[in-house]
């Protein structure tokens, strides 16, 4: 680097930095505005800019639940079924099985009978791959539904679609409900099976994690998206109407990505990323912390360096102007480089860039980078999860009990840095003390083994 050119990138580094920047009293400033805004979506629907939606779930698993269930996971091009047998305390999961099926293209854009009418067929198939245990000649198969896609719940088993996100247009499935709809197509294929609870991954994350230990009180998702789900005292759900569960407890999910506050650290990037996003103004929080997001924020400053110095060389040689080129994996990859004259930067740069014949300065200068962007994304996830923590009553001065958080999502369980930065941050938020109560917790595959379990906890 020639010495002006390095004071130019260097300022531009110096000033993402100072935009970036979340010392601890803003993160609290962070934790306080969610839990103000939990409050106000708990108050009355629409009273917040994070939806705070009445799950239905009101009881989780246990642990004790015995007996073969099924789950649907619908949230892609893909689509699983699972059928998991559950054991009871010994042994837990007994046995799990499950199949992915990929949806045709002319289906997420046909209507809503043929779509219900695919799956359900494929359902019927692997409901035929019993064998021949007879455990289902008393009573009603009874399935878990998982459909990542917004929808207005009305009960446990009941759900009217908003609209279509990702590659799905169907339009006469909006303003339905997804329940009514597979159970007439499960009808139709001679399925006998009853939907038993209709969830959303962030819900499954939370009864997976809760399975296996009771102290869950938290799921979080930490991937390409971002939400959090959390169980709630059903007293203090003012908008909560008729009779109170039995159980006392509902689960809410936030819907966090939509979180927005003026504490946030929001940069020039951010903002330019939002503008030219399918939604923008919306998805605030996500934008700043999940993984679709992280990689097109460290192109954006390495572009504008490049438009201000010849470090990277010929822009329009490069692959700088292409949006989402530069993905998580290859951050975290640059991030946890290692090697002496950090090789793998210079790799991943000539791949996804087309930048060849950087210095070794130029190479350290990225890696800064990446890790200014992961750090401020790990710190707000955990100043999101302290809200939820505070407004529940946990890990505050005077409460003994264990409170652990279940995270699942590629953004946690693959990237090292992110991880240990978030776990770093919540006991730099809570004390050391306070801290000591709460732990974090990898757990897989709440969409699918989630869903099963929420169906085998509102079993009839």
């Amino acid at each position: 680097m020639v010495a002006g050119e390095a004071a130019v990138a260097e300022r531009v580094v110096e000033e993402l930095r100072a935009a970036c920047a979340t010392p601890a009293a803003r993160l609290n400033e962070v934790a306080a505005a969610m839990e103000e805004e939990m409050r106000a979506g708990l108050r009355e629907e629409g009273g917040s800019k994070i939806k705070m939606i009445i799950s239905y779930v009101d009881n989780l698993p246990t642990g004790n639940e015995e007996g073969f269930f099924y789950a649907l996971d619908l949230g892609g091009t893909n689509f699983r079924v699972l059928r998991v047998q559950l054991a009871g305390k010994d042994k837990r999961v007994a046995k799990r099985e499950s199949k992915e099926v990929s949806i045709p293209p002319h289906l997420m854009s046909g209507n809503a009978a043929e779509l219900f009418s695919f799956i359900a067929s494929a359902l019927a198939k692997f409901v035929t791959d019993e064998g021949h245990n007879n455990v289902f000649d008393d009573k009603q198969r009874e399935l878990g539904f998982t459909f990542s896609f917004p929808v207005r719940q009305s009960s446990i088993a009941s759900g009217t679609l908003i609209k279509w996100t990702k590659a799905f247009s169907i339009d006469d499935a909006v303003g339905e409900d997804v329940v009514a709809e597979l159970q007439t197509a499960m009808g139709k294929q001679g399925v006998d099976m009853r939907v038993a609870a209709l969830i959303n991954d962030t819900v499954g994350t939370l009864a997976a994690g809760r399975y296996n230990d009771e102290d869950v009180v938290i799921g979080v998702i930490l991937g390409t998206g971002s939400n959090a789900a959390y169980v709630e005292e059903a007293s203090a759900i003012p908008k909560l109407e008729g009779e109170l569960p039995k159980s006392g407890n509902m689960v809410i999910n936030t819907e966090w990505g939509n979180f927005d506050s003026s504490c946030l650290p929001v940069t020039e990037y951010d903002q330019a990323l939002d503008e030219e996003s399918l939604n923008p103004g919306e998805q605030i929080f996500e934008k700043l912390i999940s993984g679709l997001y992280l990689g097109d924020i460290v192109r954006r400053v390495l572009l504008k360096i490049a438009l201000q110095t010849p470090l990277f060389g010929n822009v329009s040689q490069t692959k700088l102007k292409t949006r989402f080129i530069l993905r998580t994996p290859d951050i975290s990859a640059m991030r946890h480089d290692e090697t002496p004259d950090l090789s793998v930067v210079a790799e991943k740069l000539a791949e996804n860039l087309k930048i060849r014949d950087t210095s070794l300065e130029t190479r350290k200068m990225v890696v800064e980078i990446c890790d200014i962007v992961t750090r401020r994304s790990a710190r707000l996830a955990a100043a999101g999860i302290v809200g939820i923590l505070r407004k529940i009553g946990r890990a505050v001065p005077g409460d003994e009990r264990r409170s652990v958080v279940a995270v699942d999502g590629g953004l946690f369980e693959h990237y090292a840095a992110f991880r240990e930065c978030l776990e770093g941050t919540l006991v730099e938020l809570l004390g050391e003390e306070a801290a000591k109560s709460v732990a974090v917790k990898l757990t897989k595959d709440g969409s699918g083994l989630g869903a099963a379990l929420i169906a085998a906890a509102h079993s009839q």
